[in-house]
């Protein structure tokens, strides 16, 4: 029976792979198992380990030196006698029951760490030592002694148990042919040592006289049984060989019952010739056989192999071990023969099956020969097919391939061309063998390629990759990728092999991408990254007469094309004006478009010359012809800025940038001259731009430290002469610059959008202001007037603003009023009804401011829920002469009054104005005539002293009126 003693370990038995002593280890369920492979491995998991074991390779080295001792000393006191015959006796008979108890209780307690099989074989082994030492401690209270003694039945019953707990181990699952082989085998081997046992053992009990059966038998039994357990162990030993992880336990056994064998044979023969008793020498193998027996069931396994490595074959020895033991059978016979002369009938029996068991096991191993032959072939002819295959499959691959592939001698002579150059590039490959492929290039790419292999061909396996233009069979020019390889030391090339792919479509593709990239989809105008690199260039290569220019377009008028005909009519003026452009800039010009409206030129001539000037004439000129539609005629106009290199500092950074932002700054300079001309660049006009950056980030500064206040201008009844209220007017108060206009300020607010926290500062802050005067005047109201810009009106959320600061603040909503100019109003005429009506709702007055200056219609006019009309003070400047601003000023109070809003007049600075006012019948009044703007404490004086009317002053102080 063929028995594997290395296991694969589940993980926990790997613990024992640590080593420590403190770490308890886990032994494999088949301590004496057989060699499993695959599913057999899967059928031995079933029996492995569970618990764990304190045995450590430490404790076992010091079990052995323990036993070895004993040993040592048992033999000692045997072998020398020195402590006299009956003490000699006694210590045999107790040292062996202690040594097979000693070896019952180490299998036993072995047989704990497992379970299923490999438990019942060590427990039926740790029997068999029990049985033996209970058979010992019979003898040695005998009184008959022989081989009829009661304590026989114990010896024999080691036999029985052994042998059964060795065979109960877990075995592999093997074909038929691999078990017959094994039965033979261990035939082969039980036979041979049966036949040696029959010419040493056998043959003399039988022959001696004085013996009955059963003595016959018993003694017969001792060494047959010992040739069955040997045999097992010893066929178990040859399929493990060194390299079973059990292995060592498995030698320990084989020796132990070696040394059972060596001690009943000595037992018989002593018997025999009847010079038998306790104590002799032959008792020291029974105490060596368990005490090897006790070491192997203690003994730790080794680790586990690693995964993946693979044990060296068993075969060599399993194969010679039987063919061993019948030639040592053949041998003993031999011998005998020639020592008595005569024959024996069961001798010959023996002989002859063993013969029989060799022709058996040979015809055995023909037959597996010839399947081995017959599955070598198979596997050869699959194998060949395989690689036929393959062959097929890399020679379709390359044949049908998007590569062409070609093997060139160092000279670039073609030693093979795949047939994939015909449709990649028209050629037959039956044109290219063993012609020089450089000479079917052009002179230059010729050139290159002959340069890349030399580069290759001296470093094996090297490789380059180069693109070439590469004619087409139909006169097309195609963009190749070559990439050249150095097989030159492979034998089954031994060339330089070139895989050439036409790679026109990406080269094409990367050139529209690179064109998108670098031009304006709709007009195909280079782009501002394609103009900025012009630019750098000219500076870069600009000589010392030369000048460079930048002209930066952008169109009047533009937005209201988009906004009236749409931007597909807006689109279709863009691409006209880019044709205009193109035809009027000179040949090495470049045009561009920014985007937008937004267009540059870029100019390049001498210094003396005035070129850019002349273009941007030219362009001017050219954009002043309507262009046509599919409605109408589109007129619009171009305002130009032109930047010259010669005008930037030396310290001025990037030359490119800064020539295009002066460029930029000249375009506002000319927009601001009201368009259709061109202005150049002058420094002021950086410093401009600067000067309204730093004032914008101190804008921000100053709304967040409070910087700003307001002041109010007072509103007189001319009736009554009286201070009725104020307007709110922001102010800055600069830590540097001191007082700033708001005419300053205010632009950039709006421009920015600070506009809309600086109004709910302003709104927020005069209504607290108003409530303050109106408690400190005994509840008198006061009519406080704020403005209000585009930006806030804009804003959906104005009407929750100004509840809530009327709420905040307790101002009553009839005395606020607020301000907002025509242009405010004529724009999204529906949605300012719609936000108009939502502040009226609040109960707030409304105000025109400027009225006269827009284009208000009379028909919004009725229709918006407005209360008050301010007269702006272009209207007031020249009233009291008969000039038509009086008129108009007059027409403005009627119609008020037919309209039921109330007048107020601004700007009135002499006595002449207020009572021309006074006799239209104006109602309210504002000026330098009454008083400048003034801060809070001097307003509050003003409204307080106010009894019926304020003092004016002779001569009013000349200034500008603040701006909200």
């Amino acid at each position: 029976m063929a028995t594997d003693l290395h296991l694969k370990e589940p993980p926990l038995r790997r613990v024992f792979l640590k080593r420590p002593a403190d770490i308890p280890i886990t032994r494999t369920a088949v301590h004496l198992g057989t060699t499993t492979t695959g599913p057999e491995t899967q059928l031995m998991a079933a029996t492995q380990a569970r618990g764990r074991t304190p045995v450590t390779p430490a404790i076992w080295s010091r079990l052995c030196i323990g036993v070895g001792v004993a040993f040592v000393l048992f033999a000692v006191l045997l072998s020398t006698g020195a402590a006299g015959p009956w003490a000699t006796q006694k210590v045999a008979g107790y040292g062996l029951c202690y040594a097979a108890f000693s070896a019952a209780i180490a299998s036993m307690e072995c047989a704990r760490w497992y379970r299923g099989r490999s438990r019942g074989g060590w427990l039926l082994i740790g029997l068999g030592a029990f049985s033996w030492g209970a058979g010992q401690v019979v003898d040695i209270y005998r009184t008959a002694p022989g081989f009829s003694s009661p304590a026989t039945l114990g010896y024999l019953g080691m036999i029985v148990f052994t042998s059964t707990g060795l065979l109960v181990l877990p075995s592999a699952q093997q074909a038929l042919a691999n078990r017959i082989r094994s039965v033979l085998d261990g035939l082969m081997v039980a036979i041979s040592l049966v036949l040696i046992a029959w010419i040493f053992l056998i043959s003399p009990l039988l022959a001696s006289a004085g013996r009955t059966p059963l003595e016959l038998y018993t003694g017969l039994s001792y060494p047959l049984g010992d040739v069955v357990i040997i045999t097992i162990v010893l066929y178990m030993l040859a399929q493990q060989r060194r390299h079973g992880r059990a292995f060592g336990s498995l030698l320990l056994i084989a020796g132990g019952m070696a040394a059972f064998a060596v001690a009943d044979v000595c037992y018989a023969y002593f018997h025999l010739v009847g010079t038998y008793r306790p104590g002799q020498i032959s008792d020291i193998g029974w105490f060596a056989g368990f005490g090897l027996i006790l070491l192997a069931a203690m003994k730790p396994l080794p680790p586990a192999r690693p995964a993946g490595e693979v044990a060296e074959s068993n075969q060599p020895v399993g194969i010679l071990l039987p063919y061993v033991a019948v030639l040592a059978a053949l041998l003993t016979t031999i011998v005998w023969y020639a020592k008595t002369g005569h024959s024996n009938l069961f001798i010959a029996y023996a002989r002859s099956l063993l013969i029989l068991l060799i022709i058996g096991r040979q015809l055995l191993t023909l037959r597996e020969n010839r399947n081995l032959t017959k599955n070598l072939e198979g596997r050869v002819a699959d194998r060949t097919a395989e690689l036929f295959a393959s062959e097929q499959r890399f020679h379709a691959l390359v044949q049908h391939s998007s590569d062409v592939v070609t093997v060139v001698s160092p000279e670039a002579d073609v030693l093979y061309q795949s047939e994939s150059v015909q449709r990649v590039f028209g050629y037959p490959a039956r044109s290219f063998s063993g012609r020089r492929l450089t000479k079917l290039l052009d002179p230059e790419s010729s050139m290159r390629l002959a340069q890349a292999l030399r580069q290759v061909a001296g470093r094996p396996y090297a490789t380059t990759v180069l693109e070439l233009p590469v004619r087409h069979r139909d006169g097309r020019s195609r963009h190749a990728e070559v990439t050249i390889t150095n097989l030159l030391s492979d034998p089954s090339v031994a060339g330089l092999v070139l895989n050439t792919r036409d790679i026109s479509e990406r080269k094409d593709l990367q050139d529209q991408l690179v064109h998108e990239a670098y031009h304006d989809a709709l007009t195909q105008l280079a782009n501002r990254a394609l103009f900025r690199e012009r630019v750098s260039e000219a500076l870069r290569t600009r000589g010392p007469a030369d000048d460079v220019t930048v002209l930066f377009l952008d169109l009047d008028g533009f937005k209201e094309v988009n906004d009236s005909l749409g931007h597909l009519a807006g689109d279709q003026l863009l691409v006209q004006v880019a044709d205009r452009l193109r035809a009027s800039v000179r040949e090495d010009d470049v045009v561009a478009r920014f985007g937008g409206d937004e267009f540059a030129v870029l100019v390049r001539a001498l210094l003396t010359a005035d070129d850019a000037e002349q273009v941007a004439r030219r362009i001017v000129e050219v954009l002043e012809q309507p262009f046509g539609s599919d409605t109408r005629d589109i007129h619009v106009q171009a305002s130009i800025g032109l930047a010259a290199a010669s005008a930037l500092g030396e310290s001025e950074g990037d030359g490119a940038e800064q020539l295009m932002r002066n460029a930029d700054l000249a375009m506002y300079k000319a927009k601001s001259a009201g368009g259709g001309c061109y202005a150049a660049y002058h420094p002021d006009m950086l410093a401009g731009l600067v000067e309204r950056l730093e004032l914008e980030a101190d804008l921000r500064v100053a709304l967040e430290r409070g910087q700003l206040q307001l002041h109010y201008q007072p509103t007189v009844d001319l009736v009554t002469s009286e201070v009725i209220g104020f307007e709110a007017l922001a102010r800055w108060q600069h830590p540097q610059r001191g007082l700033i206009p708001p005419a300053e300020f205010i632009p950039i607010a709006e421009a920015t959008g600070l506009i809309v926290p600086l109004g709910r500062w302003v709104l927020e802050e005069a209504c607290r202001q108003a409530v303050e005067w109106s408690a400190q005047s005994d509840g008198r109201s006061v009519k406080m007037a704020v403005n209000v810009s585009v930006r806030q009106f804009d804003r959906a959320e104005l009407a929750d603003v100004v509840a809530r600061i009327l709420a905040e603040t307790g101002m009553p909503a009839a005395q606020l009023c607020l301000e907002m100019t025509e242009s405010v109003l004529m724009t999204d005429t529906d949605d300012n009804l719609e936000q108009l009506l939502r502040l009226k709702a609040l109960g707030v007055t409304l105000a025109i401011d400027d009225f006269g200056t827009g284009y208000s219609s009379l028909a919004y006019l009725r229709r918006f829920p407005v209360d008050t009309l301010k007269i702006d003070r272009s209207f007031v400047e020249r009233l009291g002469a008969l000039t038509d601003d009086t008129a108009l000023a007059d027409t403005i109070v009627q119609l008020g009054k037919s309209l039921g809003m109330a007048t107020v007049a601004e700007g009135i600075e002499e006595f002449g104005q207020l009572a021309a006012l006074r006799e239209m019948g104006c109602h309210f009044a504002q000026g330098y005539y009454f008083s400048r703007p003034v801060p809070a404490s001097e307003a509050g004086a003003l409204f307080l002293g106010s009894a019926p009317a304020v003092a004016p002053t002779a001569t009013p102080p000349v200034s500008v009126e603040g701006v909200a």
